[in-house]
């Protein structure tokens, strides 16, 4: 495998979905990639081909291919070691992966996907409307939790560390998600104000802006 400055970089992403945060990363870090759509519901034969798994993101670097959240991300850290997008010591580090784990399993895994992939959790249509308003609800409780973690850390800018990391992409991305709640409304800048007043810092940088172009979020 070559030097990861010089590997080619592909990443595959569905407009709105969790490959967001990857998008975000790879914007950070000023790396040289390409962006192939797989479109969530929509997957093709030949994309099935390189993920099996049905999901995104895929990265593509050099001849490996690379899934799920964390390794996708840890690949782009890899590929751009000045960028410190793992935080810049060993406990920043272990912090941004504390989040990524969090947001990927309870977050993501669970509650967002109780929310808009119910089928996953059941094959009985009839308890959809249960299933989800217990996404809704760990939602908040997660939510609560962020909120809690920034009074107590004073964050205000970055979620560890002085420098933009891996971790600020996916609590920023919960946050625009919140806009595509159909069922429930929850008003993240009353409730939630340190952290709604910290993603709305985030999404002013330039990497940000570039990704919500493209996904339109």
């Amino acid at each position: 495998m070559s030097t990861p400055t010089d590997t080619p970089l592909t990443l595959f992403w569905s407009p709105g979905a969790c490959s967001f945060v990857p998008h975000v990363a790879l914007c950070e870090t000023g790396l040289k990639h390409d962006l192939v759509l797989a479109k969530v519901g929509h997957m093709t034969k030949e994309f099935e081909a390189i993920n099996p798994k049905r999901r995104v993101p895929v990265l593509i670097m050099g001849s490996e291919v690379i899934t799920e959240m964390a390794a996708v991300l840890t690949a782009i850290a890899t590929a751009a070691p000045d960028s410190h997008i793992f935080g810049k010591t060993p406990l920043e580090k272990i912090r941004v992966y504390e989040w990524l784990n969090y947001l990927s399993t309870t977050a993501h895994g669970q509650a967002i996907a109780e929310i808009w992939r119910t089928e996953r959790f059941t094959n009985n249509p009839e308890i959809y409307p249960q299933l989800r308003a217990k996404g809704y609800e760990t939602m908040r409780e997660i939510f609560a939790h962020i909120e809690s973690k920034f009074k107590a850390a004073n964050i205000t800018e970055f979620a560890v560390g002085n420098s933009y990391t891996a971790a600020d992409g996916f609590l920023s991305v919960l946050y625009l998600w919140t806009a595509r709640f159909t069922e429930v409304t929850i008003d993240i800048d009353n409730e939630y104000p340190v952290y709604a007043a910290y993603v709305k810092m985030m999404l002013q940088r330039t990497a940000f802006i570039e990704a919500r172009r493209i996904h339109k979020l």
